[in-house]
């Protein structure tokens, strides 16, 4: 048995089984990956994957077992690599910070520019993507920290904590009618064409669950990724946008009115987050306390610190 069988397993139920991605993922190749698999069972004395013909179409029960010790096993033996690293290359190494579009353009900049000047070795990669591409990538071991508002907070094998709180707010051009309406109602912005977030993305469910509690339903013309995508189109007057608050500058977006909203949508919580058991090396702990130093105490009492 050897840490390349492991990989492979692992790597295995991870690419749906497809062993040519599997060889392609860890630089080896198709007919190696099956003779390390065949190889290892041999060893073990018990068949890992069920299979139809040539190809694997999932994990025996003992595969299951054995997958959860592999994860482990790897797990540790990363952490070995982290903690040699700690001690031998204090200030220098990799921190991967796995976000959406709207935390990495509006939350994390400052952050970002503070942490460079403390470590300036440190190489710093923002993996942009949905909440439920950031888990993924915190649970395969990929990013160091994943920060979202959607999903972190009940994946097995993550621990999340809130991190900041925010609103959604109206985008309309300066001048809408919407300026005029005081208080702004719920059946005043469903009257408009809406533009907005996709699904899953920077609070989209609590906007949809607000309008139907209210029986509205909006009329969403659009949806995309992004805050400054939904600039475009509203500067173009197809429609108002619903954005988080924060993703709003006056001095940038002249042109633009953000109208409050924060008594019709409920608050949002956007949560960071970090695969428990993993060891972060001292500098990844910094920047979380850049973060937040209220998450970076958080974490400290959940490592016994």
């Amino acid at each position: 048995m050897n840490f390349q069988q492991l990989r492979i397993v692992r790597e295995t139920a991870r690419r749906n089984f497809n062993l040519t991605e599997v060889a392609s993922a860890l630089y080896t190749s198709q007919s190696g990956v099956s003779k390390h698999i065949k190889d290892l069972e041999d060893e073990l004395g018990v068949e890992l994957f069920i299979r139809k013909g040539k190809r694997l179409l999932g994990l025996t029960e003992p595969g299951r077992e054995l997958l959860k010790i592999v994860e482990r096993l790897l797990l540790d033996a990363q952490n070995i690599r982290n903690l040699a690293d700690q001690y031998s290359r204090q200030d220098e190494g990799e921190l991967t910070v796995a976000t959406t579009h709207t935390q990495a353009r509006y939350v994390l900049p400052s952050i970002v520019a503070q942490f460079r000047q403390r470590y300036p070795k440190v190489r710093l990669q923002l993996h942009q993507g949905s909440p439920a591409e950031i888990a993924q990538l915190l649970i395969e071991g990929r990013a160091d920290i994943g920060i979202a508002t959607e999903t972190l907070a009940n994946v097995e094998g993550l621990v999340s904590y809130p991190y900041h709180r925010w609103h959604h707010g109206v985008l309309v051009p300066e001048n809408h009618r919407l300026t005029q309406v005081k208080p702004l109602t719920l059946e005043a912005i469903a009257a408009e064409p809406i533009i907005t977030y996709h699904e899953g993305f920077t609070g989209r469910a609590a906007i949809e669950q607000t309008f139907h509690d209210a029986g509205l339903t909006p009329d969403i013309v659009l949806a995309a990724l992004d805050a400054d995508v939904i600039k475009s189109y509203v500067e173009l007057g197809m429609g108002v946008g619903i954005v988080a608050a924060l993703a709003y500058n006056p001095e940038r977006d002249q042109g633009l009115t953000l109208l409050d909203c924060s008594h019709l949508f409920p608050e949002n919580v956007t949560r960071l987050a970090v695969r428990e058991g993993h060891l972060l090396r001292h500098y990844v702990y910094d920047f979380i306390g850049l973060c937040s130093e209220r998450v970076l105490e958080q974490i400290n009492i959940f490592n016994g610190k």
